[in-house]
C-alpha cells in the first residue's frame, strides 16, 4: 500500500501550520515551525512566490486536511462522496466523517502519540472495538463505541507507556478510563472539536467542480 516516507516536517511547512505530524515534538522549540528560516514554504525559491490564484487556495485547503489526517486522494475523495450525500452542511459533514476515522480518535485518547503512529497501533491489532479486534484506520466510531486495548501484555504495556503518568486530556465527545486503557466515544464529534484552521466550504467548492 503506497504511504509517504518523506520527511514529515516539510509537509507542514507548505502548509504553513503545525500539522501534528510528530506528537510532542511540534510542541517544543525542536518543531521546524518555531525557526524563522524553516517556517517559509520548502523549496529554493520560496520567497519569490507571489500571490496564489483561486485554484491553488483551495487547493492548499484539501491538501492541509488530507496530510492532517494521513488520506491518500483516492481515500479523500471517497469520504467527501459519501459526506455529499449526507443531510445538512457537506464541508462540516465531511470533517465530523473525518473526525470518526479509528485512528484519529486513538490519538485523540492519548493512546499514540501522532497520526502515524495511531495508524501503526490501529493496523498492528492492538486495540478492540465493542470487544471485536478491528485492524483498519478508516473505521469509523459511532456513539457508545468501546475503543479498548488487547488484554496481551504486549499491548497494554506499550500503549501504558504511550499514556504516561500524566496523559493529555481529552475532548468532550470521548471518555477515557487510563486505568482500563479504554475510551468511549459519548457523542458524535462537532465541527468546533476540529483542531486545524480550515476553510471547508473551500475544499467542498473544489471537489464539487
Amino acid at each position: 500500500m503506497a504511504r509517504y516516507i518523506g520527511p514529515a516536517c516539510r509537509l507542514c511547512r507548505r502548509e504553513g501550520i503545525k500539522l501534528m505530524l510528530k506528537g510532542t515534538r511540534c510542541e517544543s522549540a525542536k518543531c521546524p515551525m518555531e525557526k524563522q528560516w524553516r517556517s517559509n514554504p520548502p523549496g529554493m525559491h520560496s520567497w519569490r512566490r507571489g500571490k496564489s490564484s483561486n485554484y491553488a487556495v483551495r487547493l492548499r485547503e484539501k491538501q492541509k486536511v488530507k496530510r492532517y489526517y494521513g488520506l491518500f486522494e483516492k481515500q479523500f475523495l471517497l469520504t467527501f462522496q459519501t459526506a455529499s450525500k449526507a443531510p445538512g452542511n457537506t464541508g462540516e459533514e465531511l470533517l465530523r466523517m473525518l473526525e470518526r476515522r479509528l485512528d484519529n480518535v486513538v490519538w485523540k485518547l492519548g493512546f499514540a502519540m501522532s497520526h502515524k503512529a495511531s495508524r501503526q497501533v490501529v493496523l498492528h491489532g492492538h486495540l478492540l472495538v465493542n470487544g471485536r479486534k478491528v485492524n483498519r484506520p478508516s473505521y469509523r466510531v459511532s456513539t457508545g463505541d468501546v475503543i479498548a486495548v488487547r488484554p496481551s501484555e504486549k499491548s497494554r504495556k506499550y500503549i501504558a507507556t504511550t499514556l504516561g503518568d500524566s496523559p493529555p486530556p481529552v475532548q468532550a465527545w470521548l471518555e477515557r478510563d487510563p486505568t482500563k486503557l479504554e475510551g468511549r466515544v459519548l457523542a458524535m464529534p462537532s465541527r468546533e472539536d476540529v483542531q486545524i484552521p480550515v476553510e471547508e466550504q473551500l475544499i467542498v467548492e473544489m471537489c464539487s467542480r
